[in-house]
């Protein structure tokens, strides 16, 4: 009879890899030009979009309104982002990018671009395809109600 293969423990390897991920982040702040880590999304998102309502960053990245207040209260102390008024709806604020912001976010993509071309050395486009399919869905367990 032959020994039935152990599936992979999949939660340990994600924890174990998002751990190494953010060490090898964390490794790099000179990448970063004046941005910490946690702020390169927003900056990412603002970088594709100009400006965008504290909502509608929330939405975008996943995270709480308050999260997105608390983050670009200190990317604006640090000059990266600014608040703007909405063109059509006084009562609404935007966030956008100013000029170091825009630097920061270019930087900090060539810095993820390394590291991505890092993650898939070895690996065919269909392994990566199903990688990505795998995390998707991972980050779908919480709207679906499964997590």
């Amino acid at each position: 009879m032959s020994a039935q293969r152990a599936r992979p423990r999949l939660v340990f390897l994600l924890n174990r890899a998002q751990r190494a991920l953010q060490r090898w982040v964390e490794t790099r702040p000179q990448a970063w030009d004046g941005a910490s880590s946690a702020q390169a999304g927003l900056l990412f998102f603002l970088a594709s979009r100009n400006q965008a309502t504290v909502g509608e960053i929330a939405t975008a990245l996943a995270v709480a309104p308050a999260a997105v207040t608390n983050l670009s209260k200190r990317m604006e102390a640090a000059l990266l982002v600014e608040r703007v008024s909405d063109a059509h709806d006084g009562r609404l604020t935007r966030l956008q990018l100013t000029a170091a912001g825009a630097q920061a976010s270019v930087q900090a993509g060539a810095v993820l671009k390394e590291l991505s071309v890092r993650l898939a050395d070895g690996f065919s486009a269909a392994e990566l395809d199903t990688v990505a399919r795998w995390l998707a869905h991972v980050a779908q367990l919480e709207a679906s109600g499964e997590a």
